[in-house]
């Protein structure tokens, strides 16, 4: 009986411990799932907080000289190591605006332009309009004619998959005026572009768009989801010598890094512009670092567009010394 026992004991011992042991097993194994899912957050909190795209912009001079076709853009971007493009809608006007029939010509732009991007698998993020009428203009009856011509370019980025097309707002040097008149060009523009589910985002771009805190009273008074800002590094001149937009001397400036912060609450897109490098691949007149930082504090996680504006460099130099910068100062946040 003795024995019996002793033995019987023995059998409920080794099934305690077999079923401890396997106990243990299964806590190591979730204890493995887990740490395999830190390590795939860790090398995801590795990763840029935000995606990278080109701005058509970097290349305009090419384009412009003859050297590149405009339709050629996503085979371009995706040399260079993008995912995502910006379009420039200036750089299509002749394709389309001088033909005998600019609305089938328009048509076939955009089939080529999407053919294109899914050929080379790149992203259409959206769509920078100029040249369209002033959506900020005194004049009502401008205003509205360039809210409608407007109207095509959302329809294009609808058919594009883009998510986005960047607007101007010049109008007045008045800022009451230029307010009044760019919440009603926008609002009625961004009415519109919602049934497409688009975004109208207004880029600091000269005149009292440069003006950050002024732009941020219109985002609020205006207050639609899918109107917003694109900040962009630089263009934060509000007078020019001799009263012009472009091509002379900026005689007054809005605080970059002040204008960047007062947009990015409404920001839905980011250009990322620079214009020089010292040696060591730093931008010599923007720090872009301070500027990413702010970008991030903001919660902004979405696309970022290499806009290289500067002379010393190739195009493509430019470009892709860009996109080492902005890569190397988000591994520093």
């Amino acid at each position: 009986m003795k024995n019996k026992l002793s033995r019987f004991h023995v059998l409920i011992l080794g099934l305690i411990v077999f079923n401890l042991s396997l106990l243990s097993c299964k806590n190591k194994e979730t204890k493995s799932e887990d740490n395999s899912s830190e390590t795939i957050d860790s090398t995801t909190s590795n990763e840029p907080f935000f995606k990278l795209s080109l701005a058509q912009w970097s290349l305009e001079k090419p384009i412009h000289e003859g050297q590149l076709d405009p339709f050629d853009f996503a085979e371009k971007a995706k040399a260079l190591g993008f995912d995502g493009i910006e379009y420039v809608s200036q750089l299509y006007f002749d394709k389309y605006r001088n033909s005998e029939d600019p609305d089938a010509a328009f048509s076939q732009l955009l089939d080529t332009l999407k053919a294109k991007s899914k050929q080379f698998n790149v992203k259409n993020v959206l769509i920078m309009v100029d040249g369209e009428g002033d959506l900020a203009a005194i004049d009502d009856k401008e205003r509205e004619d360039a809210v409608e011509k407007h109207k095509r370019w959302v329809d294009a980025a609808k058919f594009l998959g883009c998510h986005a097309i960047r607007v101007n707002l010049f109008g007045s040097n008045d800022e009451a005026e230029w307010k009044s008149n760019a919440v009603k060009g926008l609002t009625e523009l961004s009415k519109y572009a919602s049934t497409q589910k688009i975004n109208v985002l207004v880029e600091n771009h000269g005149g009292l768009s440069s003006n950050g805190k002024l732009l941020a009273e219109v985002m609020e008074e205006v207050d639609l989801p899918n109107c917003g800002t694109l900040p962009d590094f630089g263009n934060f001149c509000l007078r020019r010598k001799d009263g012009k937009m472009w091509g002379t001397e900026c005689i007054e400036e809005y605080p970059t890094y002040q204008g960047i912060e007062e947009m990015l609450p409404y920001a839905k897109a980011v250009s990322a512009k620079t214009y020089a490098f010292d040696e060591n691949g730093k931008e010599t007149t923007l720090d872009i670092g301070r500027i990413l930082k702010m970008v991030k504090e903001a919660g902004y996680t979405g696309w970022i567009g290499v806009e290289y504006e500067g002379t010393g460099l190739t195009p493509e130099e430019g470009i892709l010394k860009t996109k080492e910068l902005l890569l190397n100062e988000a591994k520093q946040l």
